[in-house]
């Protein structure tokens, strides 16, 4: 991922050097296993541990003569071992170590994910209980509909994220996984006590079975995932982006001194973050299609996956790090307008509360639906076509005045019926 969408703690784990580690971490916790079952001696673990290291540049230079990464990296590291370096990959094939350091390395990004997740799911909560008494019109189809409450939209939002972490952790556990099983996946050189032993110190999960690779569906699962999460993300911004139009000016990104919303028009305050959020999305799902197009794999093993894994989880998992994070900010610092929403409620003249006359009119007064539909209809049709208030309508009809009374037409217009149920939705969402 360019420099521009990484946050430097992430970016960090999938660098050459944090690979080359985790390729290292397996070789050696390798020879450990097999020195438990007296295979190698314990003081040539014990000089594989002192001296096996390797430099980079040095990997670099041998790939350019053997075009093969793990040949490069175990000569690289053999380099600067004494006569232990004949155990350096024994019984390994290079897919043991690559997919299993893999699997650790996975491990140590879902640790960043998941506090982004979870602070980013904090953000939105602590919206919600901010935002939980101010009503604001709901809108279906773009159009005015009902009055509801803002802090509504972001427990809704908190409940999502919920579901997001649930699934994150099933996915984060079906790709911290590892594999030492050998060309084919039988054990045949490689005795199944050694996959278990570096699984176990890795904290991965051995898999019951494999082929020369793990599975890709876990792959694909997870990138999923993160595409779900990301999917989410730019849900909200779509959300602020429109609360943000001019037309509408209910809610925007906050708008920091010095900086400048277009190269031409000095007025303009632009939603940016929250589109960026929609391009990063945009990427993020287009890696769906080549994870899940490396579930089939040429008998026990091709490379077809390989280039495309080298591409697109790290671009993933690094631009979603850096969309939580960066979003949680702009979130955290929302610029919300109440005055705003007060006056879009009413900006219909009051026809908004059309639905609620109707009801009234069959649960009070006792008149049939179609009765209370119709002579409701006319008036708020004048009301809405003619910018006169509908509440006056209202009380200038004998009709309605007759079933409902003068005050029972005024207490159809109190905001409160329309929140009076928003601390039980609160509880069933957990804020």
């Amino acid at each position: 991922m360019i420099n521009r969408y990484s946050r430097e703690e992430m970016a960090q784990l999938f660098s050459d050097e944090n690979r080359f580690n985790a390729w290292l971490k397996v070789e050696l916790l390798a020879a450990e296993a097999f020195s438990e079952m007296g295979v190698i001696p314990k003081e040539d673990v014990e000089a594989l541990h002192k001296n096996a290291t390797f430099k980079i540049d040095r990997i670099y230079e041998i790939e350019l003569q053997t075009r093969h990464d793990v040949v490069a990296f175990t000569r690289a590291v053999s380099e600067h071992c004494g006569d232990e370096k004949k155990w350096v990959h024994y019984g390994l094939t290079s897919t043991d170590v690559v997919d299993t350091a893999y699997g650790y390395m996975y491990k140590q990004a879902n640790d960043v994910l998941r506090k982004d997740l979870e602070a980013f799911r904090d953000v939105l909560k602590a919206n919600a209980l901010k935002y939980k008494d101010v009503p604001c019109i709901g809108r279906t189809h773009g159009i005015h509909a009902d009055i509801t409450s803002f802090g509504l939209k972001w427990a809704l939002w908190t409940d999502e994220f919920n579901r997001h972490l649930k699934r994150f952790e099933m996915a984060s556990k079906d790709i911290e996984a590892g594999k030492i099983s050998g060309a084919v996946g039988n054990f045949a050189n490689t005795d199944p006590f050694v996959q278990d032993y570096v699984c176990e110190k890795l904290g991965l999960q051995s898999t019951h079975i494999s082929t020369q690779t793990l599975q890709r569906d876990r792959h694909a699962f997870y990138m999923a995932t993160l595409a779900l999460i990301a999917s989410s993300i730019e849900k909200i911004g779509v959300e602020i982006r429109h609360l943000q139009r001019t037309e509408v000016s209910e809610a925007e990104e906050m708008f920091n001194k010095g900086q400048k919303g277009s190269s031409a028009m000095p007025h303009k305050r632009n939603p940016i973050t929250s589109e960026n959020m929609a391009g990063c999305a945009r990427v993020i799902r287009g890696y769906m299609t080549p994870a899940f197009e490396n579930i089939p794999l040429w008998h026990e093993r091709d490379i077809s996956h390989s280039s495309a894994e080298r591409i697109i989880f790290p671009d993933a998992i690094i631009l979603l790090d850096y969309m939580l994070n960066r979003y949680a900010k702009t979130l955290e610092n929302i610029v919300v307008y109440p005055d705003k929403m007060m006056e879009n409620i009413n900006l219909t003249h009051g026809v908004i509360f059309a639905q609620r006359v109707m009801t009234r009119l069959i649960d009070v007064a006792g008149i049939s639906r179609e009765e209370a539909y119709d002579l409701v209809q006319p008036l708020s049709q004048k009301s809405y076509s003619e910018k006169i208030s509908f509440n006056t309508l209202l009380h200038e009809n004998d009709r309605v005045v007759e079933l409902l009374g003068e005050t029972g037409i005024d207490a159809c217009f109190d905001l409160n019926f329309f929140l009076r149920n928003v601390d039980v939705i609160y509880q069933r969402v957990g804020i």
